[in-house]
Order: C-alpha cells, then structure tokens, then sequence
C-alpha cells in the first residue's frame, strides 16, 4: 500500500454556512498538532470562514488557493480555501436560501477536483437540504446528488450510490433511508437487497480491506418475522435474496432477528450489517459512537465521507461542536483513497 504523505490533498465541501461545518472543520485545522489528519482544501467563502474563525476566538489564518493541489504547501501554517463567495452575509443558527448556489458550487466544484485527480478524496460537511430546495437542489440528499455528478464525470454508466454509516464498532448500511415507516414494507424487494449487498460486498474488500466480507442481514420484523406469523416479508422477500447472494458465493447470512444484531458478540460474527430501514441502522451505531461515526457513499467512481451529523444550527458560532467526526470523515477518506491507489497497477 502506497503512504498517505503521498496523496493528493483532500478536498472538504463547506456544507450549510449557517451551520457548524465551519466550525468543525475550523476546529480539526486547529488540532492538526496533537490530533494530525491529512491536508485538505475547503471550498467554501473565505471571508464568511474568516468572520467564523473570530467569532469563535481561533487563531486560524485562511490562505485563498486555486486548487487542492496547493494545500499541500499552505495546510501547515494557514487553512486553504478555495473560495466561492456567498450571495449573502452569514449568521450562525441562521440559514439563507439566497446562499444555496454557493453549497451547491462547493460541492459540484470539490467533486469535480477530485474526478480530475487533483484531490484525492471527497468529504463533505452537512447540509440543510431544504434549505437548498429553493436553490433548485432536487435530489433527496447528498448521497443522490453525488451518484449523478459521477455519472457527468464518469460517463458510460449510471452509478448506484448507498450510504454506509461507520466507525470502528460498528458498519452499517440501510437498505430504505429518508422514507416514512410505513412506506417501507413495500420498497424492500429481492432486486434491491441484492444489488446493495453487492455493493456492500465490493465496497468493504477494497475500502475497508475486508478479504471475505461477511455481511448481516437483518429481519424487517420482530424475530425475523418468526416464520410468517409476525409478517410475511423476512419469508418471503429477505431471506430468498439472501439465499441468492449465498449461490452467488458471497458470505452473507440473515435475516437476523434485528435485537440481537448489534451487541459486542454478534459484532464479532461480521463485517458489515445491511438493515431494513433507518432508524434500525443509525440507531446502534450513534448509540455506539454518536461522535466518532462516518458516512461513506458506496458504489461511486470516487471515495467520499461525510460526518454522520447534521448542522445543528442552535449550537452553530457557539464552540460547543464536536470536530471528532469530521476528523474521522477526513482520516477514513484518505485510508480509502490509499487503498485504491494501492490497488492499481
């Protein structure tokens, strides 16, 4: 495997400005003595990171730089910006739709410098997608938009993305994400279960440096649906898909009776686990490292992370957030970008 000094720089979307994006990113710079991660870029508004840096009293110089590539240079006495200036003045707590073309640009541009190879890595801070709705955001979330802008980078294919939340305790995937409860019963289907588990599969061998990936799947209902008469869809639907990942040669077992999945034991017995739906999968994992987890989109062209976060505009400007996830986001980015850089001829 090739050493992380020799990537290129990663390159870090600014997220919602109102948010605590630059907080934590602000705050990971500052750390970069006692706790290191590797160089990054922001794309993001230099004077607004700038007017953030001293509300929260950091001594943080920002240096407006053209691409990732000059990080490198600048990372170690000044924070590089890339910078996309803002319609509007930004004030902590309180987001401004008239700012969404600017969290839209970070992003397409900082997806674009990694595509074109100046950028090692994409991560990404959170966003308020309704408050880009109004920007003409369409797309349900990052994950989505992502998967498109590979496919305008990468053409010749559509891409599939899936979000996999992880940390040292614990990964996971869920198979539906922003739906109702009671819509989930009828989008789990044999096709979807298997093409994410495939995903999930490749995914964990070149990512995560997984040499047999062992995958959980979990039951939609209590145990597992106890053979039909707690409902019919681990029967009928789950376990089928299962068993055809099974002929295809991957190691994948369930469906698993989802309360006795995720305790220290059971962990040991996989790699990965595939839920049903949302709250079944994000629940024990924020309950096992509410600030160390990562959002990971699988099945892109491109390596990205996220922290598993959200904006949190009431402590936005305060100092009260939490950088441990970004800086996880960052450190797993660049593991990634490693490994399939070592895995090139």
């Amino acid at each position: 495997m090739s050493s992380l000094i020799q990537l290129p720089p990663l390159a870090l979307s600014g997220g919602e400005p109102a948010g605590i994006g630059p907080d934590i990113a602000l705050a990971v710079w500052s750390a970069r003595a006692s706790d290191p991660v590797p160089p990054f870029a922001v794309y993001a508004d230099a004077a607004a990171w700038r007017e953030r840096a001293a509300l929260l009293g950091l001594s943080v110089p920002i240096e407006v730089v053209t691409c990732p590539g000059d990080a490198g240079r600048v990372f170690a006495r000044a924070l590089p910006v890339v910078d996309i200036p803002h319609a509007v003045g930004v004030r902590p707590g309180v987001p401004d739709s008239r700012n969404g073309g600017a969290v839209i640009a970070s992003i397409v541009e900082a997806t674009a410098a990694v595509a074109r190879g100046e950028a090692a890595a994409l991560v990404t801070n959170p966003i308020a997608k309704s408050v880009l709705y109004d920007a003409g955001f369409t797309h349900p979330g990052h994950t989505e938009f992502l998967a498109e802008l590979a496919g305008r980078h990468f053409p010749g294919r559509s891409y599939t993305s899936v979000m996999m939340l992880a940390a040292d305790e614990l990964r996971v995937v869920p198979l539906t994400i922003h739906v109702a409860l009671s819509a989930v019963p009828r989008l789990i289907s044999m096709d979807l279960i298997v093409e994410t588990a495939r995903i999930m599969h490749v995914a964990l061998a070149a990512d995560f440096a997984c040499a047999r990936p062992r995958i959980a799947v979990a039951g939609l209902n209590p145990h597992a649906g106890e053979s039909g008469t707690m409902g019919t869809e681990d029967r009928d639907i789950i376990a089928p898909a299962v068993a055809a990942l099974q002929a295809a040669g991957l190691n994948v077992t369930g469906p698993h009776s989802a309360d006795t999945l995720f305790h220290a034991e059971a962990r040991a017995r996989y790699d990965a686990v595939l839920a049903m739906y949302h709250d079944q999968a994000l629940i024990p994992i924020k309950t096992l490292a509410f600030d160390k987890g990562v959002n990971v989109t699988l099945g892109l062209p491109l390596v990205r992370t996220s922290p598993d976060h959200g904006t949190a505009f009431d402590i936005a400007g305060t100092g009260r957030a939490s950088p441990a996830s970004l800086a996880a986001a960052i450190r797993m980015a660049a593991a990634m970008a490693d490994r399939r850089r070592g895995a090139r001829p």
